[in-house]
């Protein structure tokens, strides 16, 4: 008999959204909280959250505090601790996906070339033209995830 629920099952990118925003909940800045999953054939490689370094008094943005130029100075990106995770670990995410709750910035877009992601997928856009720019000329997939179609 068939599975009367398995027209519920949410597709992989939902799948691996939901996943991206848990991973959010994480984040120990307080300007923004951003996750990131990297996948590779359907397997979590690697996660990360945005966040003061390890061990590290979380950020501060009380009065201002932590910020430079409108941006938290004392946290990593979500991304850069994916990449730094799978690093850790001995784990190559070459040809691997990046799903994110938002595009990367030019920073970790340049990290995601070097270390051969192949595909970006993100929720939230934020805007980075030159990040979209060297993703195209990387030929890196880039795709933006709707939530309210899966």
């Amino acid at each position: 008999m068939a599975n009367p629920h398995l027209h519920d099952r949410p597709s992989w990118g939902a799948y691996f959204h939901a996943i991206t925003r848990a991973v959010a909940t994480r984040a120990t800045c307080s300007r923004k909280a951003v996750g990131a999953v990297l996948v590779k054939d359907k397997l979590i490689l690697a996660t990360g959250y945005n966040g003061a370094p390890a061990g590290l008094r979380h950020c501060d943005h009380t009065d201002g505090g932590d910020l430079q130029n409108g941006h938290c100075a004392r946290s990593t990106h979500a991304e850069q601790n994916a990449i730094v995770q799978a690093a850790r670990h001995g784990i190559s995410i070459e040809g691997a996906t990046l799903y994110c709750t938002n595009n990367p910035c030019l920073n970790c877009t340049k990290l995601l070339i070097n270390a051969g992601v192949t595909r970006v997928v993100y929720e939230e856009q934020y805007e980075d033209p030159l990040a979209f720019e060297l993703l195209a000329e990387a030929n890196i997939a880039v795709e933006r995830f709707d939530a309210m179609t899966g």
